[in-house]
């Protein structure tokens, strides 16, 4: 005979808190204040005494509706997504809601599974960081009433809010630094930026501002994970590059934290010392401080996009007369370190 622990039901809590089936629902929905407070005190304590936790998903669906709200992230391992999914949690834990995350590892095909998962939750808004195109999924979920905010990265044809850095201002910021300091000569290193507009915009803004201010410059796309032969490229760009501006100030600017990593292991295979040449990098890392003599960096002010992304849902999900924005842009923190000190 089984000696687990058996479930307590909503009727053992009404029958021992003397309430009916219809008053401990009402408790544990959204019309507990239409309970007096005594008895408000006396199902709580009937809860507690039981152990009895309501099934808040079958709620949920028996509503149509539920009290979680959906993250879609492209690469769980990029800090910035865990720093942004930090700030989507309390916000999220702030109005009531929970958060139910499900990261893609940028694969297009995971990413219409998750989706796909968070429609049959019957989630009540979806933040969505995208890896891929997944515009028909997104018309779904609106065409059904349920909010979605962009996160970082626009999806063509879907009309809704986007929540991310000033990529404009955070180029332009960073090239200020970097003729301040003297450099002459900058490469831009990045991520492949087609399935990314964040990643587009960047590398659009350094083209032209760097143009404008009359920079030598260059870019270099860093390969796929476990490349070894974009590796040795990416490696040679970087040395052809400071080669062929040997007689000017040269500095590297990478377009996120994932690539400073990178660069800094370039740096270290060809024998480079910070500050010899410049690097610089947006994306705020905690390791950036540790390395003598520091990274500079543009930090994003990534708790305040989390809870923004929140606040548009809620926006959402109780109307106001006040319209939201549909661009929501923040501009970075300059982070000044040894790294580009000359």
């Amino acid at each position: 005979m089984s000696t687990a622990a058996r479930r307590s039901t909503l009727l053992e809590v009404a029958r021992l808190a003397g309430a009916s089936k219809t008053s401990v629902s009402r408790y544990f929905g959204d019309e507990r204040e239409r309970l007096s407070p005594p008895l408000q005190a006396r199902i709580a304590e009937a809860a507690e005494r039981l152990g009895y936790q309501p099934n808040q998903m079958a709620r949920g669906l028996k509503g149509g509706h539920s009290k979680l709200i959906g993250i879609l992230v492209a690469d769980i391992r990029n800090p910035f997504s865990v720093a942004i999914t930090h700030g989507v949690e309390q916000a999220c834990r702030q109005h009531g809601y929970s958060l139910l995350m499900c990261n893609t590892d940028n694969d297009p095909e995971q990413e219409r599974q998750h989706l796909a998962l968070l429609g049959a939750y019957q989630v009540a808004g979806l933040v969505v960081n995208a890896a891929g195109s997944p515009e028909r999924q997104l018309h779904q979920f609106i065409s059904q009433g349920t909010p979605v905010v962009l996160l970082d990265r626009e999806v063509n044809h879907v009309d809704t809010e986007v929540v991310g850095l000033n990529n404009q201002r955070a180029i332009a910021l960073a090239l200020d630094h970097l003729t301040a300091q003297g450099y002459q000569a900058v490469l831009y290193v990045s991520e492949a930026p087609e399935r990314s507009s964040s990643r587009q915009q960047r590398l659009t803004h350094f083209n032209h501002d760097a143009t404008q201010r009359e920079l030598a410059h260059a870019t270099l796309l860093l390969p796929a994970d476990g490349d070894s032969d974009g590796d040795t490229t990416a490696l040679e760009t970087l040395r052809r590059f400071l080669s062929e501006h040997s007689s000017l100030s040269c500095a590297v600017l990478c377009a996120n934290g994932n690539v400073t990593l990178d660069v800094a292991r370039l740096f270290q295979k060809l024998g480079l010392h910070l500050g010899e040449v410049g690097l610089m990098g947006i994306d705020e890392l905690d390791w950036c401080a540790l390395v003598a003599p520091g990274i500079t960096t543009l930090a994003q002010p990534t708790d305040t996009i989390g809870k923004t992304a929140v606040h548009c849902l809620m926006h959402r999900i109780t109307p106001t007369k006040v319209a939201m924005p549909k661009q929501l842009s923040f501009p970075p923190t300059l982070m000044a370190r040894g790294s580009t000190q000359r």
